[in-house]
């Protein structure tokens, strides 16, 4: 499984100047998943591939243009561009592992206060409803970790999924899709997260990138 490690953080530039939370979130589950590829080939029942995005895709679609925010910075937006990036991620490692028996998910395991929101102010996860003056969560909608991790255990371990892939789930579902201008906690998938073609062109983006190794089948 890959699990996002940063959320909504401060301007920070990593690599060769990568922005940080695309790099964190993407660039590195991209390059992990690539060397390991002959092992997961390998496997003799086949093997998944499960990758936590967020409802925060609905935010942006991927930034093609300014994918490090050179013409200026917003953690949201760059929160956002990275949890698209997870889900067209899987897509793309799907289409390409089928054949080879891995298949690859990602989802949104809902709305979870956890060690993610640590660059966040207290007075700003306030601000938003989602915990009280003491930390307490309060938010409407909100799980707690274990209920959180639900739907990754589904999407790693369901017989209900045996033979399918490329999906983005969410509460031990396969989301539907979100319309057009759908706020983000309303639910569901939108396009950009999920087309083929944009998942084509970032998988290009990120062997670019990241140097990784294009994806081999193990040696007999």
């Amino acid at each position: 499984m890959a699990v996002a490690g940063v959320m909504a953080t401060p301007g920070r530039r990593v690599g060769p100047g990568w922005e940080s939370q695309l790099a964190v979130n993407h660039f590195g589950h991209f390059a992990l998943a690539c060397g390991l590829y002959p092992l997961l080939a390998a496997a003799p029942d086949g093997a998944r591939v499960v990758v936590n995005s967020s409802a925060g895709h609905a935010l942006t679609e991927f930034r093609w243009q300014d994918p490090h925010f050179g013409a200026g910075y917003d953690k949201w937006l760059a929160y956002g561009q990275a949890k698209t990036a997870n889900s067209l991620f899987a897509v793309h490692l799907d289409a390409l592992g089928r054949a080879d028996g891995v298949r690859a998910f990602t989802l949104h395991p809902g709305r979870i206060i956890t060690g993610l929101q640590r660059e966040m102010t207290l007075r700003e996860q306030v601000e938003r409803g989602w915990v009280d003056e003491r930390g307490t969560v309060i938010g409407a909608g909100f799980k707690s970790p274990s209920q959180g991790a639900a739907t990754e255990l589904w999407a790693a371990t369901s017989p209900l999924l045996a033979g399918h892939g490329g999906r983005y789930l969410e509460d031990c579902e396969v989301a539907r899709p979100a319309a057009p201008g759908t706020p983000m906690d309303d639910g569901g998938v939108h396009a950009h997260a999920v087309d083929p073609e944009a998942a084509a062109r970032l998988w290009e983006l990120s062997l670019a990138a990241t140097g990784a190794p294009p994806l081999t089948r193990p040696t007999p």
